[in-house]
């Protein structure tokens, strides 16, 4: 059945009854409107009287009907800015809606908090893509020196200001400026994390210069004598023959803390004397070359089977569930010996003090002093360029003398053969 359509006293407009559907006492009113538009006739439905106008959120009615007709009829005149169908008029309505619902998510965007976004997001996604000591340690960061200053903030809020305030309440307590680095680098990687997925666009407060980065040289300088480091290893030897043979690796082979906890026996091999050192640090696996020493440690070892990590937790080894369980951190009984042996008596700069990566240290200033090339030092180290061992250069001052003294005979013999010419007159 056809709907029966009812004139108002408004010309253009009309309407009709739903056959059910209440609204107030009568029945709900479907509205149209009638107009010509290049010669041709054209009728558009408003809606129904029940609805609201999402111009101003007022129902529709006759009277509202009326008015967008003239209005429409106004713009085809050219007397009035605007659409004139009502096609053109909903399509506006439709683009606003749109724009201010962009407007509202960006507001939000510019309120949202640093502490929001590191609690909520970054932080649970950097505990499952860290290491739990890495995760640890942001975390521990952000609570000490970030949030106190920023935390409650919002990102678009935030300004070099507030990073030198981070940095300043952070030299007052005598922190080193890699500490202070890796707390502007957690801060400059949750605003990166927010432009990444969308949350803020702006960029880090500390973007461009704006912000002084601390110089950090916290590279070790102390490497142990031949005589220390013999100290060192009867030692650790007497209270744990685990941490022993850790350091004997690092020291006689160069090897990181993390390459030593991923070794398995598979990776040695005591025939070639050789030790596969795979995802390391850099990413370049290579090969470390055994002393004496180190052989006779690892033939002496109980050899598990070849995918067991040579080095196991002490409290795996009396489980056979956990024997895969590796060592993920040197046991305190390495500081225990050092401080026992006064190796760090009355030392007070970090980069002086004797921690076990300054057995590694120590194994390529000995390789350096021995006249080995600082190329071959790179290699063995596993540096990813060569500008990272040539700190040990100075160790090797009687090669650079000797390079001198060659280019002195060289000029001494030129001048000899050379003659005497006059030129004057």
């Amino acid at each position: 059945m056809s709907a029966k359509w009812i004139s108002t006293k408004f010309k253009g407009v009309r309407y009709y009854e739903h056959p059910t559907r209440k609204h107030g006492v009568g029945k709900d009113k479907y509205l149209s409107i009638r107009y010509q538009r290049d010669g041709k006739r054209i009728e558009e439905g408003i809606g129904w009287s029940s609805e609201l106008d999402p111009k101003d959120n007022k129902k529709w009615s006759p009277e509202k009907a009326a008015l967008v007709l003239a209005e429409l009829k106004e713009a085809a005149k050219g007397l009035k800015q605007g659409p004139s169908r009502l096609s053109e008029r909903r399509a506006d309505d439709d683009k606003r809606k749109e724009d201010e619902k962009a407007e509202q998510g960006f507001r939000k965007q510019e309120a949202i908090s640093f502490n929001e976004i590191f609690k909520k997001r970054y932080s649970p996604i950097s505990k499952q893509n860290k290491t739990k000591r890495a995760w640890a340690t942001e975390d521990s960061l952000f609570k000490l020196w970030i949030d106190p200053v920023i935390g409650g903030l919002p990102l678009k809020s935030i300004s070099p200001i507030h990073l030198e305030r981070i940095k300043n309440n952070m030299g007052n307590k005598g922190r080193a400026p890699r500490s202070i680095n890796y707390v502007l680098s957690v801060i400059r990687q949750v605003y990166n994390y927010t432009r990444r997925n969308n949350l803020y666009s702006g960029v880090w407060p500390g973007a461009n210069k704006a912000v002084k980065i601390p110089k950090n040289d916290n590279r070790r300088q102390r490497y142990l004598t031949h005589k220390e480091a013999e100290a060192l290893l009867a030692g650790l030897k007497a209270i744990s023959p685990d941490i022993r043979d850790m350091a004997l690796l690092s020291l006689n082979c160069g090897l990181r803390a993390g390459e030593i906890f991923s070794l398995t026996w598979a990776d040695v091999d005591i025939k070639k004397k050789t030790i596969f050192i795979r995802d390391p640090k850099n990413k370049h696996n290579r090969f470390a070359y055994m002393t004496a020493a180190v052989k006779t440690m690892l033939t002496e070892r109980e050899q598990g089977k070849m995918s067991d990590n040579i080095f196991i937790r002490r409290s795996a080894k009396d489980d056979p569930k956990n024997l895969k369980r590796q060592v993920d951190r040197i046991s305190k009984t390495f500081s225990r010996v050092v401080t026992a042996l006064n190796l760090n008596k009355d030392i007070t700069d970090t980069r002086q003090k004797v921690v076990f990566h300054s057995l590694r240290h120590t194994y390529a200033s000995w390789l350096v002093e021995s006249g080995v090339s600082l190329y071959t030092v790179q290699k063995l180290l596993g540096h990813e360029n060569i500008s990272m061992t040539e700190r040990y250069s100075h160790l090797s001052p009687d090669t650079l003398q000797d390079a001198v003294r060659s280019l002195e005979k060289s000029i001494n013999h030129t001048g000899q053969d050379q003659k005497v010419v006059n030129i004057s007159g």
